[in-house]
C-alpha cells in the first residue's frame, strides 16, 4: 500500500526569508560603512542574496515553480536593497550641501 503524500511546505516563506536577509544586510552595511564604500558592498551583498535565494529554494526540494520562486526572491531583494540604499543616499544629501 502506498503512503499518502504529505502537504508540501509553503514556498513563500523562503522568498520572504531572502527579502528579510537583504533588508538586514542593507541596513547593517549602510550604518557600518562610510559613504564611499556603500555602493560596492551593496553590490557584493546583492550577489550574496542571489546565491542565498538559490540555496533556499534548492533546500526546499521541489522543482515545480523553482524559477518563479528564485526570481521573486531576487527581484524582491533588489527592490528592498534599492529602497534602503535610496534612503541612505537621501540621508547623506544634506551633509553634502
Amino acid at each position: 500500500m502506498s503512503e499518502p503524500a504529505l502537504a508540501p511546505r509553503n514556498a513563500f516563506h523562503g522568498v520572504v526569508a531572502v527579502w528579510i536577509a537583504s533588508l538586514v544586510t542593507a541596513i547593517v552595511l549602510g550604518v557600518v560603512l562610510p559613504e564611499q564604500a556603500r555602493v560596492t558592498w551593496l553590490l557584493i551583498a546583492f550577489g550574496a542574496m542571489v546565491l542565498l535565494a538559490f540555496a533556499v529554494q534548492l533546500a526546499y526540494g521541489r522543482a515545480q515553480g523553482f524559477i518563479v520562486r528564485v526570481a521573486g526572491s531576487v527581484v524582491g531583494a533588489l527592490v528592498v536593497m534599492g529602497l534602503v540604499s535610496a534612503v541612505f543616499g537621501l540621508a547623506a544629501l544634506p551633509a553634502a550641501l
